[in-house]
Parts: C-alpha cells; sequence; structure tokens
C-alpha cells in the first residue's frame, strides 16, 4: 500500500476493494493530519465508502490504526528490498536501509514530507499502546538488518558489528526526524554519505 497521495495514484483512488481505498485514505489522513485528528467520517468520505463499509472492514479506530502501522512497515521493507537488489557486498547492504528511507522521503506527499510516519503515529499514541509496540518492533528488525550487513563486513566480531549498527540506527533516525522537520531528504543524503565514510574506515 502506497500512502504517498501522488497525482499519478489520484485517478485511482476510488479503485479497488473498500479495505483497500480505506487503508489508503487512512494512509493520506493520518500522515497528513495526524492520527489523533483524523475521524472515521474523514477517512469514509476520501475513501468513497458507507461508513458501515469501515466497521466491516476494521473493528475499530484503533484496529485501522494498526493496519496503517503495519502497512507503512510493509511499504518500507518493500523499498528496501527493491534497493537490496542493487547491492553486492555488505556495504551495499547498509546503505540499502539509508536509500530506502530516502525513497519514502522523496515521496510526493499531500502536505509535504514530515518525517517517519511510524514515529509520528506513535508519539500520538499513550504508553503501552499495541500500536507503539508494533514501531518499536519495526525500528528492531531495521536495527537487525544493519547489524546483518555489517556482520559480513565484519566477520568474526559480532559485537563491533552490533555497536554500529546501533550508531548509524541513531544516525538515520536523526536525520530522518530533521528531514522531517525540514520537509526535505536532504539530511538523509547527508546521512548516508555520513555512513559511508564511517563504512569505508571499518
Amino acid at each position: 500500500m502506497s500512502d504517498t497521495g501522488t497525482a499519478a495514484a489520484r485517478p485511482s483512488r476510488r479503485r479497488g476493494t473498500a479495505r483497500e481505498r480505506l487503508l489508503a485514505a487512512a494512509a493520506r489522513r493520518f500522515y497528513a493530519d495526524g492520527v489523533a485528528a483524523t475521524g472515521i467520517d474523514t477517512i469514509t468520505a476520501e475513501a468513497g465508502v458507507a461508513k458501515m463499509s469501515l466497521y466491516n472492514n476494521f473493528s475499530s479506530k484503533a484496529d485501522l490504526v494498526m493496519a496503517y502501522l503495519d502497512a507503512r512497515h510493509e511499504e518500507w521493507l518493500g523499498l528496501y528490498r527493491r534497493r537490496l537488489e542493487e547491492a553486492t557486498d555488505g556495504r551495499g547492504g547498509v546503505l540499502a536501509v539509508f536509500d530506502a528511507y530516502a525513497d519514502h522521503a522523496a515521496f510526493a506527499y499531500d502536505h509535504g514530507f514530515r518525517g517517519c510516519g511510524l514515529l509520528n503515529a506513535a508519539a500520538e499514541l499513550p504508553a503501552g499502546d499495541e500500536g507503539r509496540a508494533l514501531v518499536r518492533r519495526h525500528k528492531e528488525e531495521v536495527e537487525s538488518l544493519l547489524v546483518g550487513h555489517l556482520e559480513e563486513l565484519l566477520p568474526g566480531r559480532p559485537e563491533e558489528a552490533r555497536g554500529v549498527a546501533e550508531h548509524l540506527s541513531f544516525l538515520l533516525e536523526g536525520a530522518m526526524a530533521r528531514a522531517g522537520l525540514e520537509g526535505a531528504g536532504t539530511r538523509l543524503e547527508h546521512a548516508r554519505a555520513m555512513a559511508a565514510d564511517l563504512l569505508d574506515r571499518l
């Protein structure tokens, strides 16, 4: 599922199953306006479906939020896998992670890039919410991917690989936060260059 709201996607907004349309509409509105500020009526109107259709597909707004978070995670994984196809070694694998984040930032969002959609949503959810746990698992999975690529670069040095992966994940998340505030992916480009320099010095 894409939550990009690109001009190319707009003509087909009313195609697909009701569930797909609801998810696409929720993704656009949750990202642009926030989870709490987006009501069910807004989502169903944008999806072009009756309110009952939403409850036929999702048990509640909270269920829809979880589906949105899961779909955004899967969307990022798709970007990462495409980038990974171009990688030839562990170094390329690490940079594929950075490139996937940059690819997400480059989408033509309805109201501009606002940073990591998962973290934005998590910031609105209360402590202990299942959605926050899902976002945490996503971030842990990203760091685990970095560890795997670094272990290829640093064979027999698993602790160092984990330490560098944590360092890079902090670099990536910091760059994502700044990029979101600035509404552009420039900071992610800088972070990628920093990561590449660090990898060259391992």
